[in-house]
């Protein structure tokens, strides 16, 4: 039976004889794993049907941790990594042969980045190894804010969850490499296209793909609710439709009920949003419709990374 609990020495136990345990960030929960362990990190691609192609991220507690993974840092990296770490951004970066070909999936470069949870960093602290961890969800589907989530989701394949309560960011880390010396957004998320461009000047934006993917979360069909979802342009409603439900920016739509709206933010906050997204499309999957209408965001700050999952929610 899965257990949730704040006890760190027990998650380090586990992790120590290679099972997987639920873990907070700020962005999401993660299923984490011994990184640098084989056998432990199949495990997180069992439980979660990942198919093996999908590379994993790799969280550490200190940026002192990254020569042991990584051959090189370019500048524009340390920048990055001085500005957002710990929090929401994920470096793209030349693995060392300590880090097994299946956490990366082959690929010469390793996914890497310092979550911002307390209990998270203080398990890191613990350990003698970093963790790989994608998303606490079965493969495909919304990725979980809370320990509940990853319970409902995951039940008995995970022993034990730290609850951390809710993640407070909401989106998945915005993942940053480098194509020819070019810093490349492999993967919109947590920290807006602005504010990384703030800090290191123009950079270039990668779309998803449909197979092989360079980063973590490039799958063109990805965070998706079993419920068909339909996106519609921002201030267009669909036909009245009773057996509908809706995903709102600030204002519900006329022609569907109420009680089968959700509004991601009221008050036009992007941030707000992006902290609902998930847990709202969770809701409304659970609801007796047929279809979930979602309305597209402005296309700006962490309006982008909301509306890249829509997007990819929305791919059959």
């Amino acid at each position: 039976m899965t257990q949730i609990g704040q006890d760190i020495q027990v998650a380090k136990q586990l992790l120590e004889q290679n099972q997987v345990v639920g873990i907070p960030t700020e962005t999401v929960y993660g299923l984490a794993a011994n990184a640098l362990s084989p056998d432990a990190v199949l495990t997180i691609f069992r439980v979660k049907n990942r198919p093996a192609f999908d590379p994993l991220i790799v969280h550490i507690d200190s940026p002192d941790k990254l020569d042991r993974l990584v051959q090189s840092i370019p500048e524009p990296a340390f920048q990055l990594a001085e500005a957002f770490w710990p929090g929401p951004l994920t470096l793209l970066l030349p693995r060392k042969a300590i880090v097994p070909d299946l956490t990366t999936s082959g690929l010469d470069t390793v996914a890497v980045r310092i979550p911002d949870h307390p209990l998270t960093l203080d398990l890191l602290r613990a350990l003698d190894f970093p963790l790989a961890a994608p998303s606490a969800n079965p493969f495909g589907y919304i990725s979980p804010t809370s320990a509940q989530h990853v319970a409902d989701q995951l039940g008995d394949q995970v022993s034990y969850i730290l609850d951390g309560g809710t993640s407070q960011v909401g989106l998945e880390s915005t993942i940053v490499g480098f194509e020819a010396n070019q810093p490349t957004i492999f993967r919109l998320g947590g920290i807006a296209l602005e504010a990384i461009e703030a800090v290191i000047g123009p950079v270039a934006v990668r779309s998803h793909s449909t197979s092989n993917p360079k980063a973590p979360g490039m799958l063109s069909s990805h965070y998706a609710p079993r419920k068909p979802l339909t996106l519609l342009a921002a201030n267009l409603p669909p036909t009245p439709d009773a057996a509908g439900g809706a995903l709102v920016f600030t204002t519900p739509f006329e022609g569907i009920p109420a009680k089968n709206q959700y509004v991601l933010s009221p008050t036009g906050d992007l941030n707000e949003a992006a902290r609902n997204l998930f847990s709202y499309l969770r809701a409304l999957d659970k609801l007796p419709i047929r279809q979930i209408y979602a309305e597209l965001l402005p296309d700006e700050g962490l309006g982008r990374a909301i509306n890249d999952r829509l997007r990819r929610a929305a791919t059959r």
